[in-house]
């Protein structure tokens, strides 16, 4: 299996704390890959530099051959619109605008024509379970319906990749599980590859690949 995504040598530190030491990881196409560890190990800064987000001090990052840290500005805001997808643990929806909107923003965003963008919204929608919740706005959500029409927006550009940090943190148990079958779900249906930071261990035990960070290092890495 050809790795899509390459970082080597990855490198960060904020001021004089040093918080990613040289990390080299590898993710394939249709790869669901769970990143863990203590808190302080560096997953989620990590995750935002795999994700573009932020930028490493030095290494170097590369997706699907293009080096990434070649693109600044709005040649990266675009590439990462267009390519990437996010989850993150508090839904960041806008609460003015409805789920199907929310969803949407993306498609807006990289202007996309609005009747492609809405059939496309509601065949997620279908998919994820929500199909009869896109006219609500967050506030009539539950929280796994508000986290399920985040992962419909993560999903509306038809990303090559989705990084998730702590998706389930703020689910209940039924309600994480059931995102968590949801990720596999689209993995198969889309061929889809996921990073996921978790402290869910049921989560991360589902993985392909479970990667354990300790002190800005990439410790050990466990199959499935």
């Amino acid at each position: 299996m050809s790795s899509m995504l390459i970082a080597k040598g990855i490198h960060k530190s904020y001021g004089s704390l040093e918080v990613l030491k040289g990390v080299d990881l590898e993710i394939s196409k249709g790869e669901i890959v769970s990143i863990v560890g203590a808190s302080g190990a560096g997953k989620s800064t990590l995750l935002h530099i795999l994700g573009t987000l932020d930028r490493p001090d030095r290494g170097e990052l590369s997706l699907n051959g293009q080096n990434l840290m070649q693109l600044k500005g709005d040649a990266l805001a675009e590439f990462r619109n267009a390519r990437i997808g996010f989850v993150f643990q508090f839904h960041n929806l806008l609460p003015e605008f409805t789920a199907l909107e929310n969803i949407c923003i993306p498609g807006f965003i990289q202007g996309r024509e609005e009747k492609e963008l809405k059939k496309r919204a509601e065949e997620l929608g279908d998919i994820l379970g929500i199909s009869h919740r896109l006219d609500h706005k967050p506030s009539e959500l539950s929280g796994g319906e508000q986290q399920r029409v985040a992962v419909a927006r993560a999903l509306i550009n038809n990303p090559d990749l989705v990084f998730a940090d702590e998706p389930s943190g703020n689910l209940d148990t039924s309600n994480a599980r059931a995102l968590h079958d949801l990720f596999f779900k689209l993995r198969d249906t889309y061929h889809l590859s996921f990073v996921l930071v978790t402290h869910n261990e049921e989560l991360a035990a589902m993985a392909d690949r479970k990667v354990v960070m300790k002190d800005g290092r990439i410790e050990g890495t466990i199959s499935a």
